[in-house]
């Protein structure tokens, strides 16, 4: 038994000392790699990778709105137009607080986005690939909305063919 208890004691002293050091010179690098490529036939997707990720409609206190916020979009459809529409309609595209909301419109490319899919670019501009804006807007807060209001929604285009 003394043996065990003698040859237990040094080895969990090494391991522990060997942890210790591991752990003082310890360097790592989280490396989180995402790679979107698009169909040559079929794309909508914003210009600025990073758009939708994390955004902010500051408040105006003197006017007492919301600043809108604007978002380009490389578009493209070799073998049709493209329709777009709000998932959950335009209700699930409104600014919540979890008691109170702030409807939002989400105009891309001058049409106003709905639950219904609609034709946001034609076929002969989405064919050779074209830009256009998606412009999300908030109505004017009450006087009594205040706090913090965030959302959380999804625009979905659709390729339609010819």
């Amino acid at each position: 038994m003394f043996k065990k208890l003698a040859f237990a004691v040094p080895f969990v002293a090494a391991a522990l000392s060997s942890s210790v050091a591991y752990a003082v010179d310890d360097a790592r690098s989280a490396i989180n790699i995402k790679a979107d490529i698009p169909t040559k036939q079929f794309h909508a997707q914003p210009r600025d990778p990073n758009f939708g990720k994390d955004e902010t409609m500051n408040y105006n206190t003197v006017s007492g709105e919301l600043s809108s916020l604007r978002a380009t979009f490389d578009v493209k459809n070799t073998d049709g137009s493209v329709h777009a529409y709000i998932e959950g309609g335009p209700t699930a595209a409104s600014l919540y607080n979890g008691t109170d909301s702030i409807p939002l419109t989400n105009t891309f490319n001058g049409v106003v986005l709905t639950a219904t899919p609609q034709e946001v670019v034609d076929d002969p501009q989405s064919t050779p690939g074209t830009q256009a804006d998606l412009v999300i807007s908030a109505a004017k807060p009450a006087d009594t909305q205040n706090g913090l209001y965030t959302a959380s929604y999804t625009v979905i285009f659709d390729a339609v063919p010819r």
